[in-house]
């Protein structure tokens, strides 16, 4: 291999070729995401068969190969809307509206395709370390599923209930002109302002703010029905006074033909060298662990930077954690699991802790001193905030060179009239509330966290790249992701259609699932038309089944109770139970 100090990369995957073959859902953003890094292609076809092949390969590495799926064979998975179906992703995204209902954008198709990106970066990176390649890497859509599930099923598996109710309900809100609008705060004290503003009731407005607050944990918010009817009551103007004045923050949603107008075409995130420096000595990676011996300090919030270090995590890095004095208080958010909350386990197992007070300088001084023996440092603070700190790239790289820092953030700086960077508030901003629902009904954003776990998902992905790069050039490297890199990730053929003025969304009714004695199933989308002549609502499910395949039609059956996932034969033995007894879904990747 090449001295990493002698190859003249720019890019991550410069001088290197890859080859794709399989379904486009799954394929083609692993051939987009491989020739933004740099790589050349040497072939893509397209296909119809269960599983997708991706190869990445060059002067100076093996060639490694990635194989993705849409499941376990004889599952009856075969495709995204039995994807979504089975692993819980329509029960989720349904418990808003009271019952399940598919995403009308492929979401668990394009997790997967990242994560086959990063099983590939991880090959590459163990051999650039000098330890042994993977020959090969498997993901599948079924994994990426469960993944993007994983807290609500922690949630579903606790010692205790939920903190708020689970129940239909939820944003957005309509002003009298009917515009549609997102209402965003983390302070009780401004969603209160906010609500006396436009005269609702005291009551009602103590009431709402608790599964309002929670309804990023539990996808739904059902809040007392005269707050809609107050909002209702307002022109925008007056709604954007109250917002105002109060420190609320509200975006009215825009359609997928209002970003199309603006849509660059950007990468999802970013890679740019910094300054040379020398890499630390550390032990050489396994196979089956390609980040063994580097280590990551995640000053993370919430789900996307916490989410991004844990995958890091997987891949086998020493994943240290910065939290604030005292510890973070997201660990005892309920439902709990032998006292630490399910959801923070879900993202958090395995890290190490480190109180840091960063609001003081002798706390900044340690962080920068633990930075010198890292390998990555990882947040997703505010705008703003890691310059006004003194923890910049420019600050770490001062005094680790080497370093790979990386940003996960909302809008990456490139939006001008930006609301406050969360999921609701960048689904409402980018056209994604539109997206997720087919022609017919009423945009909305999915109250399931969709762009904080494809968001994680890029970081990973960013980070990997930053880290490959490091190793191919000697340079230390500034990575970025973002929510918004997340959005247009996802809605990239939608803005497309809009963009030659045709209807950007699903037709409607599509991935609606069919309603059974005792439950629900979910046609293939190639079968749903047919499928849906069938009055399947007098038989029990199974028999509903049985009767579809029986005219040669595919579907599953709809996981309404997540908790039922750890004894359902569609996922044996991949659903296992962590030290505190919380559930635990398995490593998006395999390697051989």
């Amino acid at each position: 291999m090449a001295s990493p100090v002698t190859t003249q990369a720019v890019r991550p995957l410069d001088t290197l070729r890859f080859d794709t073959l399989g379904p486009p859902q799954l394929m083609t953003v692993v051939s987009e995401h491989l020739r933004l890094l740099g790589a050349q292609a040497a072939d893509t076809a397209p296909g119809t068969g269960p599983a997708g092949r991706a190869v990445l390969s060059g002067e100076d590495f093996a060639p490694v190969q990635a194989r993705t799926t849409w499941a376990s064979p004889g599952t009856g998975i075969n495709d995204e809307a039995t994807v979504q179906a089975a692993t819980g992703i329509m029960t989720v995204h349904g418990r808003r509206d009271g019952d399940p209902r598919g995403l009308g954008v492929d979401y668990a198709s394009v997790a997967t395709g990242v994560l086959t990106v990063q099983g590939l970066l991880a090959g590459l990176l163990a051999q650039a370390r000098g330890g042994d390649a993977p020959a090969d890497v498997t993901t599948s859509a079924q994994r990426a599923g469960l993944l993007a599930v994983s807290q609500y099923l922690a949630a579903s598996g606790a010692d205790e209930g939920e903190a708020a109710e689970l129940a239909p309900g939820g944003p957005p809100f309509v002003s009298s002109e009917g515009l549609l609008f997102e209402l965003e705060t983390l302070d009780p004290g401004a969603w209160a302002a906010f609500w006396r503003a436009l005269g609702a009731p005291p009551e009602a407005i103590r009431a709402g703010w608790r599964p309002f607050q929670f309804r990023y944990a539990t996808a739904c918010a059902p809040f007392p029905q005269v707050l809609h009817t107050t909002a209702r009551a307002h022109p925008w103007q007056r709604i954007l006074q109250a917002a105002s004045v109060s420190g609320a923050e509200v975006c009215a949603l825009r359609t997928l033909a209002e970003r199309a107008v603006e849509y660059e075409g950007a990468p999802p995130w970013s890679v740019d060298l910094l300054r040379p420096g020398r890499t630390h000595p550390v032990s050489a990676p396994s196979p089956e662990r390609p980040l063994a011996g580097l280590t990551v300090l995640e000053a993370g919030r919430r789900i996307q930077a916490p989410l991004a270090a844990h995958l890091l995590g997987l891949l086998g890095a020493d994943v240290i954690r910065i939290e604030p004095p005292g510890g973070d208080p997201l660990r005892g958010m309920p439902p709990a699991c032998s006292g630490v909350s399910a959801r923070w386990l879900a993202l958090n197992r395995g890290k190490q802790a480190a109180e840091v007070d960063i609001k003081a300088p002798a706390g900044r001084r340690l962080l920068r001193e633990m930075a010198t023996e890292a390998d990555v440092f990882l947040h997703n603070w505010a705008p703003g905030k890691a310059a006004e700190l003194g923890l910049d790239a420019d600050d770490f790289a001062s005094v680790n060179p080497a370093l790979v820092y990386a940003y996960t953030s909302g809008w990456a700086g490139r939006l001008s009239d930006a609301p406050m960077g969360t999921d609701f508030m960048v689904q409402a901003r980018t056209g994604v509330g539109e997206a997720v629902r087919p022609d017919g009904e009423t945009p909305a954003p999915s109250l399931m966290t969709l762009l904080d776990v494809l968001g994680g998902l890029l970081g990973t992905e960013a980070v990997l790249a930053g880290l490959l790069l490091r190793e191919r050039t000697g340079h230390g490297v500034r990575v970025g992701s973002s929510l918004l890199g997340a959005a247009d990730t996802l809605t990239t053929p939608f803005l497309g259609r809009a963009a030659r003025g045709e209807g950007p969304r699903q037709p409607a009714g599509f991935r609606r699932p069919l309603p059974t004695a005792d439950g629900w199933v979910a046609p293939s989308d190639t079968c749903a038309a047919a499928a849906a002549a069938y009055d399947l609502r007098d038989l029990p499910t199974d028999d509903a089944l049985r009767q579809l395949r029986a005219h040669g039609l595919t579907a599953t059956r709809v996981t309404t109770d997540l908790s039922a996932l750890h004894d359902d034969p569609r996922f044996a033995g991949s659903i296992s139970r962590d030290a505190h007894g919380a559930p635990a879904v398995p490593d998006p990747w395999s390697f051989t």
